[in-house]
This record gives C-alpha cells, sequence and structure tokens, in this order.
C-alpha cells in the first residue's frame, strides 16, 4: 500500500462513525474501505449452474449486500470489528450471465433425467454435461488466480456464492499455499455425490472434488441430515479421512443431557491446526433460511453455528479462509438478512484467527461461569 493510500485509509479510520446509518453508497455494511485498503476481501460469484431443487443462489450476494446496510457493527466479542477494513468486490457480470446463459440448459437435462431420458430428445440434451463441466473448470481456474492474487498480498479471503460448486477454485489456492489443513463443513448435506447428475462441478459434489486434493487432511462434516447410501459407505470408507456429526445424534445428545458446549468441544477435537470453513446457509434451520434451494428440516440455531465457529478460533486454530453459499433472496428479505449477519461474523472471526484484528482475552458467556 502507497503512503497516500496508507493515508487515506488513516483518515477513513479517524472519520468513519460506526454507529451511523449503513450508508448504502459506501461499501458492504456501509463501511468506507475499497477493496485495496482491506484487510479482508469477500469475493462474489453469482453462480447456480447445477442447482437440482431450488434457484435463486446466484442472487445471494446481491442480497446479502443490500441486507448488510441494516447490520449493526458493534461485537461484544470483537469490540473494533468495524476497523479491520472489510470489502466486497462487485458481482463478476461474465460469471453471472454464464450462469443465467447455462442453468436452464441444465435444468432440462435434470428434468430429461427425472423422465427417464427419453431418446427424442437425447441428441439435443446428451452434451449439456460436458458443457457446464467445461464452464465449471473455467470458473474454477479464474477463481483460483483470483483468491490466490488476494492471498498473495496478504489479504483474508471469503468466497461469497451461488451455489455450493462456487469455492471449489479458492480451494486450489489455498492447497497451493499450505501444506495440509482441514475443512470444517455446516452444511444439511454431504456434498460427498462423483460427478452428481452428470455434473463434475455440481453443488452436491463440492466435497467430493475438495477431497481430491491431498492437502486437504480432513473433512469435519456437521448438522449433515440429508444423504445418500453412497454417501454415508464414502464416509465410513474413508478411513476418518471424513467425520460426520449428522444432526440427528447432535439432537440426540441434547436430549440426554450433553451440553453444546461439550459437543463442539468434540467437534473441534477433530480439526487440525488449520482450517477451512464451509458454510451452506441449509446448515441451519430452515426458518433461518427458507429462500435455499434445497431446505431439510432441522439444523442448527443461529447462535449454536457462532459458538461453534468462536470456539474453533478460541482453541488457537487458524481460519486459512471461508466460504458462505446457497443463500437465495426467495420473496422476502429475510434470507439476505440472516446471510448478512453470518458473512459478517465469518469475515471477522477468520480475521481473528489470523491475528489480523483482536478479540476480548475471555469468552463473555465463559467468563459468567
Amino acid at each position: 500500500m502507497t503512503s497516500s493510500s496508507e493515508s487515506s485509509l488513516e483518515q477513513k479510520l479517524a472519520n468513519f462513525d460506526p454507529n451511523a446509518l449503513g450508508d448504502a453508497s459506501g461499501g458492504v455494511y456501509g463501511l468506507p474501505f475499497t477493496v485495496d485498503e482491506a484487510q479482508v476481501v469477500v469475493v462474489p460469484v453469482p453462480w447456480e449452474v447445477t442447482v437440482s431443487y431450488g434457484a435463486g443462489t446466484a442472487k445471494g450476494p446481491a442480497a446479502i449486500r443490500d441486507a448488510s446496510f441494516q447490520v449493526d457493527l458493534y461485537d461484544p466479542d470483537i469490540p473494533d470489528a468495524w476497523r479491520l477494513g472489510l470489502a466486497m468486490e462487485d458481482d463478476d457480470e461474465t460469471w453471472a450471465h454464464a450462469s443465467n446463459e447455462l442453468r436452464p440448459q441444465a435444468a432440462n437435462y435434470i428434468g430429461w433425467l427425472e423422465d427417464g431420458m427419453p431418446a427424442t430428445k437425447g441428441a439435443t440434451l446428451g452434451a449439456v454435461p460436458a458443457q457446464v463441466t467445461a464452464k465449471g473448470k473455467e470458473l474454477l481456474e479464474w477463481l483460483k488466480q483470483k483468491t490466490g492474487a488476494y492471498l498473495d498480498a496478504g489479504k483474508g479471503v471469503v468466497v461469497l456464492g451461488g451455489d455450493h460448486s462456487t469455492p471449489l477454485g479458492y480451494l486450489h489456492a489455498l492447497a497451493e499455499r499450505h501444506e495440509e489443513f482441514g475443512i470444517l463443513q455446516i452444511d444439511a448435506h454431504c456434498d460427498l455425490r462423483p460427478a452428481y447428475e452428470g455434473f463434475e462441478y455440481s453443488h452436491a459434489s463440492i466435497m467430493y472434488n475438495a477431497l481430491q486434493l491431498p492437502q486437504v487432511k480432513k473433512l469435519v462434516q456437521v448438522g449433515i441430515r440429508d444423504l445418500c447410501q453412497q454417501e454415508a459407505e464414502f464416509v465410513d470408507e474413508s478411513k476418518g479421512r471424513v467425520v460426520m456429526f449428522q444432526s440427528r445424534f447432535l439432537r440426540d445428545s441434547m436430549y440426554a443431557g450433553k451440553s453444546w458446549k461439550k459437543q463442539c468441544n468434540k467437534i473441534i477435537a477433530q480439526l487440525p491446526p488449520k482450517v477451512y470453513l464451509s458454510f451452506d446457509i441449509d446448515g441451519l434451520d430452515p426458518k433461518l433460511c427458507p429462500g435455499t434451494g434445497t431446505p431439510v428440516p432441522g439444523g442448527l440455531e443461529f447462535e449454536e453455528a457462532l459458538y461453534l465457529i468462536r470456539k474453533v478460533v478460541r482453541s488457537g486454530r487458524e481460519i486459512i479462509g471461508c466460504d458462505l453459499n446457497e443463500v437465495a433472496p426467495g420473496d422476502t428479505d429475510w434470507n439476505g438478512v440472516v446471510g448478512a449477519r453470518l458473512l459478517y461474523h465469518l469475515c471477522n472471526w477468520m480475521a481473528v484467527s489470523q491475528g489480523r484484528i483482536a478479540a476480548r482475552d475471555i469468552d463473555i458467556a465463559e467468563k459468567e461461569e
């Protein structure tokens, strides 16, 4: 950063009023920082070609940006969070356009599969998976280069989907810069299906694809409540590389009197020192994300998820990157409201784990005990 930009940043830090109304003419959350000035950059990826049920996640980044201006910036655990320097890129219209073009073709292909693949349409639809896969590969390489450049510039990066296929390029960038790390996945689904519905880069295949990276030593899944037999067998055959904390068994333990704190400790014990956090919004109870593409009853409460994330950071583990996906605006602003608040916490706690900003030494709840 040049001296003039450093001076500009200092002026912004001195003049910004975190108590004022969110300025929609400013950056995300009404913050005054540019991408160059920011320590943490949010990269939106408006892509949802392979969604297999409800659509709309490509509009998630814009919905979150719009809702962000209603988020108060004070966090009792990180009082100076806003000073971190957080900025969000504009949506890349190239990928939004590509998603809009390919999504109807993929939807027609999925419909053809569901109809039993009638021969009358085979000639026109059979080539769709190859087209989608080729574009998905392009997206992977584009995001790998973009996020890699930010990482090399010393910034923290959060990818904001779009569907859950979007962060794969970011995982590739991290794999080139870290010898090994684990993934903490909060999700209703395992996403361990190889080339689901014929799409190599399907939203339902993201973790299968991530595990092709030898640097990913562990995948810890939390909140799972919808999986197929193939995925269950994959987990069983992984020899501990994949550990699943299904929603049902987490609830059973809570009903039996085991605290969420103890369960979080058990989850965190499975994680290596470096962690990538992948958050599919449908990992939450669907009352918090009714617009998401494939909602499933059950799931984590908002504060349960945040408690787990805080515990991961306070355990001394570093969150080397994270993503938030599958937020779809739906018929109300509610989905964007929840997504914006969740994104703010993800950015801040990732930054704390990386030493970019300080949190209180003692968790407030722990201190009260």
